[in-house]
């Protein structure tokens, strides 16, 4: 069944091994060649729902059984009478066996390899599929160029042609829509994923998919909540908020602002520098205390936010007491850089959760960011499997993964997010959660969900400020 990826269901992801497992369980009990049948009647139906109107539609065909798939399409389409120009990277006589066969069937119908055209309606990009993660090279590197060169759509079958269907990455083809056959893989949905696939849709090819087999999973919207009449503010829980350096007082009252606006029963922010007091003055249900005044055993506590190297005198406090715990930004940092708050948290048996950006995540694991944004699923595991707690590594796709959990990968968010106090705003909206009681995994993937839809509802057109953004949640 063919189907457009939202937001509005969770969904399983496959990565490649699991995928090549299930491919061939499938093709082991169905007559031969059926699955890339299927796969091009799916492509082909596609094609014309999302061009309806394209005379000239250009196929570019791998030497995999991607191209395979490519080629039955072609046929179909040529049937429905479209204008087909089929060009075919490689040597036909080394095509495995089901591109053969579906090549011999694109000679009876007359389709003949030839030059891409310098003018298409729709391409489709059957060049690479999930085997093809190497770097573009030769032929197949000049084709994805002029793919992203072209003038007309995008159809990428099974992922963009270059692009690491477990992690994101690599130089690929930009398309307008992709669709995923069989199953859906992760890298779609994070790191470069979503820029470079457009729509994703999802063709299962009537193979039924066993969900505990999924390597990862592409959230829903959390269950909605209800409160009930006969409650207080003490059901919500209370937060601290602990940060706000000087110079940085801005980042603390962010994240206390969206902790409030989340639904946190009381907010207690807790500046480093008294210059946050100021900053409050419009929000004054934010209680200003000092943190040596708080019982912090009974309360979410977000740390971080604009602390500076100022944090690192709380930081063994927090850590030790905190009956839950969010830590950001430079409470991060200081972890990174020092040893004994890294064996502190560590130790820590209470409810944690850390929100790094891929520049934080770095710093913990003595990598780089650029380590980290090669395998973002693969960065947040060991990060969540070292410090047993729940990881947040916000990002394009925001990866939430915890110690024997399957990760999950956040569908919402747009680069307006892109702006200073936005992360802030996020450790707040976890605190909020985990003040109420939520489980740490919950309370994180609810909050990066709710976080990313606020920006994905914000009106066209009007900048979006962190500040206002808090105010949202």
């Amino acid at each position: 069944m063919l189907l457009p990826v939202t937001a509005d269901r969770p969904w399983p992801l496959f990565d490649v091994a699991t995928t090549r497992a299930i491919e061939r369980e499938a093709a082991n009990a169905l007559p031969p060649h059926s699955l890339m049948q299927r796969a091009g009647l799916a492509v082909a139906r596609l094609a014309l729902a999302v061009a309806p109107h394209a005379r000239t539609i250009w196929i570019a065909c791998g030497p995999g059984n991607n191209g395979g798939d490519g080629m039955e399409a072609a046929v179909h389409l040529q049937a429905w009478g479209k204008h087909v120009v089929l060009t075919l990277a490689g040597d036909p006589a080394r095509l495995p066996a089901d591109a053969a066969m579906s090549w011999r069937k694109c000679q009876e119908a007359g389709l003949t390899p030839s030059p891409q055209p310098r003018e298409w309606d729709l391409c489709i990009d059957a060049l690479l599929g999930i085997g093809g993660a190497r770097a573009l090279e030769g032929e197949l590197a000049a084709l994805v160029q002029a793919i992203n060169a072209g003038p007309g759509a995008v159809l990428a079958v099974d992922q963009p042609s270059g692009l690491s269907s477990d992690t994101g990455t690599g130089d690929s083809v930009r398309a307008t829509h992709t669709l995923s056959l069989l199953t859906l893989k992760p890298g779609l949905f994070t790191a470069l994923g979503r820029d470079r696939c457009g729509q994703v849709w999802f063709d299962d090819l009537t193979i039924p998919l066993a969900a505990e087999r999924a390597t990862a999973w592409l959230s829903g919207p959390p269950p909605a909540s209800v409160r009930p009449h006969a409650s207080h503010k003490g059901s919500y829980g209370d937060v601290a908020v602990v940060g706000g350096a000087a110079g940085m007082a801005g980042a603390a009252v962010l994240a206390a602002s969206a902790a409030l606006h989340a639904g946190a029963g009381r907010v207690y922010l807790c500046p480093l520098a008294p210059a946050a007091h100021a900053l409050v003055a419009d929000q004054p249900e934010l209680m200003v205390r000092d943190i040596a005044s708080l019982p912090l055993e009974q309360m979410a506590v977000a740390c971080g936010c604009g602390g500076g190297e100022a944090v690192a005198d709380v930081l063994p406090r927090v850590l030790d007491q905190a009956r839950s715990l969010v830590l950001d930004a430079d409470a991060l940092n200081v972890i990174a850089a020092q040893p004994q708050l890294a064996q502190a948290l560590r130790r820590r048996t209470q409810p944690t959760v850390l929100t790094p950006h891929p520049l934080e995540a770095a710093r913990l694991l003595g990598g780089t960011a650029a380590e980290v944004q090669a395998d973002r699923l693969r960065a947040a595991a060991t990060l969540a499997e070292h410090f047993s707690c729940v990881v947040v590594l916000k990002g394009s796709g925001s990866v939430i993964a915890a110690p024997a959990k399957t990760p999950h990968l956040n569908p919402t968010g747009n680069a307006r997010l892109a702006t200073a106090g936005t992360g802030d705003v996020l450790a707040g909206g976890v605190a909020a959660l985990l003040a109420a009681g939520a489980e740490p995994f919950d309370a994180a993937t609810a909050a990066a969900f709710r976080h990313g839809l606020a920006a994905d509802r914000w009106p066209a057109g009007r900048t979006l400020t962190a500040g206002a953004l808090a105010k949202t949640l």
